[in-house]
């Protein structure tokens, strides 16, 4: 039986036909359906800094209804000053910073431990894209299985991997609930942006999404870059492009490229 629900994804392919971005996004979510249904126990991972943002209620949903062990992921807790409200059980971990992932794993031994099952147990992670799944199956295991990149989306199957002799991990496609996907809303498109779901190499408009942040998190992009904008962004925009070098025919600053490359900053955990 199939979830009773429904998810979109966000893909890392350069094509350009329709067509083939149709059967992307089509795709994934049924590679992550199939990573629910067959797992026992299921890791979401979610990003430290906003962790209710990055949450998937429907996938929850669906968790609580077919009575399998849910364990919410706190990752990217190296950058993560405060985390407000996180959702429970959770453990906090830094795949970077290699921090919490024994406690994680002996959650998950615990956990499988108390499963009555014949063959082995499995683990599945899922999460937003970008969240840090791949990387956080590598550290679990010990070593580099699972392929990693810093694109949303980049994983583009499901991967079995072995944590213990009764123990298999499997890696999902990153996905973003379908009611939240719009490549029109500029609120959307903006948070998902802000928590990596969405590349900074692949969205329309980044200079929309820095003023977001700057409006979230006053002076942290000032303070970082050492620019004094008085929270305009595009003040803030052009002094980075100057200093960079970052300008156009007329010596106008590529306003794009600019806001492209903070938002990379951000995206690669750069910025705390």
């Amino acid at each position: 039986m199939r979830p009773r629900y429904s998810f979109s994804s966000r893909h890392t392919s350069q094509a350009k036909d329709p067509k083939n971005i149709r059967k992307q996004r089509k795709k994934y979510p049924d590679l992550a359906e199939k990573v629910l249904e067959s797992s026992d126990i299921i890791l979401e991972v979610l990003d430290a800094r906003f962790p209710n943002e990055t949450r998937n209620t429907k996938v929850e949903k669906w968790i609580k209804e077919h009575d399998k062990k849910l364990i919410f992921v706190l990752n990217k807790a190296d950058l993560a000053q405060n985390i407000d409200n996180p959702p429970i059980p959770n453990k906090k971990v830094s795949c970077k910073k290699r921090t919490g992932i024994k406690s994680l794993r002996d959650r998950i031994k615990m956990l499988a431990s108390k499963i009555k099952k014949d063959d082995k147990i499995i683990v599945g992670v899922v999460g937003y894209p970008n969240t840090g799944k791949s990387s956080l199956i590598n550290v679990l295991i010990g070593k580099n299985s699972a392929k990693t990149g810093s694109d949303a989306g980049f994983t583009k199957g499901i991967q079995k991997l072995r944590l213990t002799s009764e123990i298999s991990l499997l890696d999902s496609p990153g996905v973003i609930p379908k009611e939240e996907y719009s490549s029109i809303a500029q609120e959307k498109l903006a948070r998902h942006a802000k928590v990596g779901a969405r590349s900074y190499s692949q969205i329309r408009d980044p200079e929309m999404i820095i003023t977001q942040v700057i409006k979230e998190f006053p002076n942290l992009l000032e303070n970082y870059y050492k620019i004094n904008s008085e929270g305009d962004a595009e003040k803030l925009l052009e002094i980075f492009g100057r200093k960079r070098n970052i300008l156009k025919k007329g010596n106008e600053v590529d306003v794009d490229k600019a806001a492209r490359l903070i938002l990379k900053d951000w995206q690669e955990g750069r910025l705390r």
